[in-house]
């Protein structure tokens, strides 16, 4: 089963796939896309993301192969929908993309071993993880500024049962920027796989029900400029809509 969360006049529902442009509630009501607003398919509740999880990726920006992961945390301001908008900072020179596999856990567990760690697994969904590169400032102090922007990291459209997908691990993805395809990999290229990241978070800490994995991306990054339309498709899981505009300041009333 594949399932949404979208808001509709002043309403969050569970709705599921009707046709390419509409979605069915429980209630059985058609909407069309145009007409609702898509949430991310869920609200996650500590998301860890992985940076440099492909070789190739870690290649193409200049990195040496990894002996461990780079894992970081996201806060909850980083999430916005299927066909939401991500602003790109004022003065920032390369911003670009990130289409990831998010894995959502389902069950909790401590210590889990790598051979359980997929019955942990709930379900996934496409992300698209920004990054404003100009702003990492090396591999150790990596990624705060540049990972935790407000609306930078697209969700959606999808939460797919795990029991969907037969093979997590041979997923085609891709990205195309105003209709352009610009990166393609695959899942099975990870250089850590879902159950050993799985087994390592659990060594130091206890996983929970809706907490995010966020799993890395393949090469094939550009630059995005606001205007740019951002399509991130991942094999089985879904296609992700986002579109990059300029960031606008806030000021704070007197």
């Amino acid at each position: 089963m594949r399932r949404a969360r979208i808001a509709y006049r002043g309403g969050i529902y569970e709705a599921v796939p009707h046709s390419s442009d509409a979605v069915r509630l429980a209630d059985g009501r058609k909407l069309y896309h145009d007409d609702v607003v898509f949430l991310p398919p869920l609200v996650p509740r500590t998301t860890f993301a992985l940076g440099l999880n492909y070789a190739e990726h870690q290649k193409e920006l200049g990195f040496k192969p990894a002996k461990k992961p780079l894992i970081f945390l996201k806060g909850p301001n980083t999430f916005v929908g299927h066909l939401g908008e991500t602003p790109r900072p004022a003065g920032v020179k390369f911003m670009h993309y990130e289409c990831e596999l998010a894995v959502i856990i389902g069950r909790a567990g401590k210590n889990i071993s790598r051979d359980d760690a997929m019955n942990h697994v709930a379900g996934y969904t496409v992300a698209n993880d920004y990054v404003a590169r100009d702003l990492i400032e090396n591999y150790y102090r990596p990624n705060l500024a540049a990972k935790n922007r407000d609306r930078s990291t697209a969700l959606g459209p999808w939460l797919v049962d795990a029991a969907d997908v037969s093979n997590p691990h041979n997923l085609a993805l891709s990205a195309f920027v105003n209709g352009v395809r610009t990166q393609a990999g695959s899942t099975r290229d990870m250089i850590f796989d879902i159950p050993w990241i799985i087994s390592h978070l659990s060594e130091f800490m206890t996983l929970a029900p809706d907490d995010m994995i966020l799993t890395g991306t393949p090469a094939g990054v550009t630059n995005v400029a606001p205007g740019d339309e951002v399509v991130c498709e991942i094999e089985g899981i879904g296609r992700l809509v986002n579109k990059v505009v300029a960031e606008e300041h806030d000021r704070a009333s007197h």
